[in-house]
Parts: structure tokens; sequence; C-alpha cells
């Protein structure tokens, strides 16, 4: 590949923040451990729908604050010239009819769930996020984004709210941090969200008792093993880990680059939260491959921010 091949791909891989997308599987696989029935072929075609939307909605916030990142981050792609605005609306609106399309091949209950994901997603980037709302539609779209893998293995969502609701806590708290990165955050809001991870913590490391078994796990409990407690409390501490340092050091000290670092952290710390949901479920499969691939995300992070 040439100079300028590697620099747009760079570019690209900036504007969509390659390693964020480490964490779009773990959604719908943890939302698929929560309902009867065995993921299959259709819950590909879910998690693809998932990358997609959330590619989508990574391009279409650059394009959005576009005039902001002029002021506050001119290296960024759209600012800096290496990526045209109307390229990116464009990936924006193709990646979003793209995503639809899959979760559409995934079932029509997949569908039912990915629609209003996908507008929850535009209307955050071209508004909402500016508002008190900000948060909590970001919260929303996590939340939809699980529950679209309950959608398509089983066709009902209602035994995933619990876990659609911890996941939507979290990035609730990770979000709020987020709206002052660029010009330093308050002690409060990243103490807020440190107490927030502890709880969510605990809670993932309690049994819960009214977990459904799926298929993938039957064989352990048939040989007299339930579902892993001490796979669940290990993800739960890696989930504590990942978040809590960060978030305390800018509560300490809230200047720009530690607000930055707090949110890079509580966006990795999300594939150990789903993680530890999937095996709190009785899926420890799951639990392990989407484990799996907080390496790579720390990995390609090391190259590319997250936020």
């Amino acid at each position: 590949m040439t100079g300028e091949g590697r620099g747009i791909v760079s570019a690209w891989a900036e504007l969509l923040r390659l390693p964020a997308l480490f964490t779009v599987p773990g959604d719908v696989l943890a939302g698929a451990a929560t309902v009867p029935g065995r993921p299959g072929p259709h819950t590909l075609w879910a998690i693809a729908s998932s990358i997609c939307l959330y590619q989508a909605g990574m391009a279409l916030n650059d394009w959005a604050d576009r005039a902001e990142d002029a002021a506050e981050r001119p290296h960024r792609p759209l600012p800096s010239g290496r990526v045209r605005p109307t390229a990116a609306l464009t990936a924006a609106g193709a990646l979003t009819a793209t995503g639809l399309a899959l979760a559409a091949r995934a079932g029509r209950p997949a569908l039912t769930v990915a629609a209003p994901l996908a507008a929850t997603v535009w209307a955050y980037d071209l508004g909402l996020k500016r508002t008190p709302a900000g948060p909590a539609a970001m919260a929303t779209a996590r939340a939809l984004d699980l529950l679209l893998g309950a959608a398509t293995v089983s066709g009902h969502v209602r035994p995933a709210l619990s876990a659609a609701a911890l996941l939507g806590t979290h990035t609730l708290a990770v979000t709020t941090v987020s709206r002052h990165e660029t010009q330093g955050g308050s002690p409060l809001t990243a103490l807020t969200a440190l107490a927030t991870t502890g709880a969510l913590a605990l809670t993932l490391g309690r049994r819960s008792g009214d977990a459904q078994v799926p298929p993938e796990s039957a064989h352990l409990t048939a040989c007299g093993h339930g579902p892993a407690h001490p796979l669940r409390a290990a993800l739960a501490v890696a989930y504590a880990a990942t978040a809590a340092r960060p978030y305390f050091h800018a509560a300490l000290n809230p200047s720009p680059p530690l607000t930055q670092k707090a949110v890079g952290g509580g966006v990795r710390a999300t594939i150990p939260l789903q993680a530890a949901l999937s095996a709190r479920a009785g899926a420890p499969v799951s639990a392990l491959i989407t484990a799996a691939l907080a390496p790579l995300a720390a990995r390609f992070a090391k190259k590319v921010s997250v936020t």
C-alpha cells in the first residue's frame, strides 16, 4: 500500500474510532445469553448489523461536530481535510442502510429493535447530545443494542431488560463524563461515575437467581456444574479495574487529558461488563469470546484513540 493509501486508511480508522468497534459484538452476545434459545447464524447477522449502526454513529458524530472540532480538535479527520464531510455523511447513511438490511436478514424481531436503535443514533448525533437528554439517549442506544441480541434469538426482549438496564447505566456514566472531555470535567461527575462502576461491579458479582441457563451451558448444568461463579466474579473485577482507576484520577484532577483517559477507560470497560453479563446469564462461552476482544481493543487503542 502506498503512503497515500495508508493515510486514507488511517484517517477512516480514526474517524470510525476503530478500537471502539471491539465493544460492539458483546452487546448482542450478552442479549442473546439472557433468553432461551441457541445463538446461530442469525446472531452473526445481528452482530454485523450492530457493527454497521455503531460505525454509522461514529461517522455521523464527526460530521455533526465538524465546526466544533475545527476549533477544539483540528487534528480530527474532517477539520484536517483528510476526510471530506460529504464522504462522512454518505458513509453514515450507507452504513445505516446496510445495518438495517442485515437486521432484516436476522429476522423481523431483530429489525423491530434495529429500527429504533438507528433512529436513536441519528437523533443523538444530530441534536440530543447537546442537550441534557444526551447521555440518556446514548444509554438507550446501548441498551437497544443488547436487546437486539435477545430479539434475534428468541423474538422476545423482556428477559434481557435487566441486563440492558445495567449496560445502559454504565453507558450513561461514561457519556456524562465525556460531555466535557475537551474542556475538562468536574470531580463530582467523575466520582459519580466511579460510584456507579462500583455498584455495577457488585451487582455483576452476585448470583442472579432468576437468570435462565441457555442451551450453550446446559451441558454444564447436567454435569452438576452451574454457571461459573468464579468467571462472573473475575469479569466483574476486571470491569471495575478497567474503569475505576481513570475515573478516580479524573476526580482528583478533572483536566482534559485525565478526563479523556477516564472516558477511554469507561469505553474499554464495556467489554468486561458485557462478558460479565453473559457469564451472569449462564453463558460462559459467550463470556469468554467477548472477553477475548479486550486485548484486541487495547492493542488498537495504542494507535487510534477511542474518544
